[in-house]
């Protein structure tokens, strides 16, 4: 077995050991396992492929410099999606001149159930979700409805649904409480839901609500 097939079958733990301890093969094949999924998390999130590729350049040199501090509280995968998080989100913030404050206080008060509308269109799926996303052409649909999301519902549905993040996780990233990121991610849910509905569901099932059925 070669070295670096070795590498390639070695868990995150041992890695990050290694490289903590100086081995940089050991670092750099960290960032080869999660190269594409960090770009692609950056790419959702700034819709900009230059600003993505900052982005990932700068969460690597981040988790490099700060490898040591790392203490396995999370997985590594976990704690370099932080690590981006943060990066894009401070490039959006620079984006709309909100540098010193976090993305809660950048948007309106904060949000609660009460404030989350019902669907205007209701159907039942042809098939599951679960079947679904077995399908490339699920994954076009989602994209587009991603990109029509308010970017507050879409940063924390990427982080919790789409990259698994915990509530918490993706709170801490967001600079959220716990509260606001459950509602936003339900309101991004149910768009997406619904804009998915309007593709996917049987026309010979679906419900037209109208203001009176709010």
């Amino acid at each position: 077995m070669t070295n670096e097939t070795t590498i390639a079958v070695t868990s995150d733990v041992e890695l990050v050991g290694r490289a903590k301890k100086g081995n940089l093969d050991a670092f750099e094949a960290l960032a080869n396992r999660y190269e594409q999924r960090v770009y692609s998390l950056a790419l959702r999130m700034l819709r900009q492929e230059q600003d993505a590729e900052d982005v990932t350049q700068q969460t690597f040199l981040s988790a490099m410099e700060n490898l040591k501090g790392f203490r396995g509280e999370a997985s590594f995968s976990t704690w370099v999606l932080r690590i981006a998080s943060h990066a894009a989100l401070k490039v959006i913030r620079k984006r709309k001149g909100l540098d010193t404050v976090s993305l809660e206080e950048a948007t309106e008060e904060e949000d609660s159930y009460g404030s989350i509308p019902h669907p205007e269109y209701i159907a039942d799926w042809r098939q599951s979700p679960e079947e679904l996303v077995r399908k490339n052409e699920i994954q076009r649909l989602l994209e587009d409805a991603l990109a029509k999301l308010d970017e507050k519902h879409r940063l924390v549905f990427l982080l919790r649904d789409v990259e698994g993040l915990s509530v918490k996780e993706a709170a801490e990233a967001l600079g959220l409480s716990e509260g606001n990121t459950k509602v936003r991610l339900l309101r991004a849910r149910l768009q997406l839901r619904e804009e998915l509905t309007r593709t996917l569901g049987d026309p010979e099932r679906r419900v037209v609500r109208t203001h009176r059925d709010h």
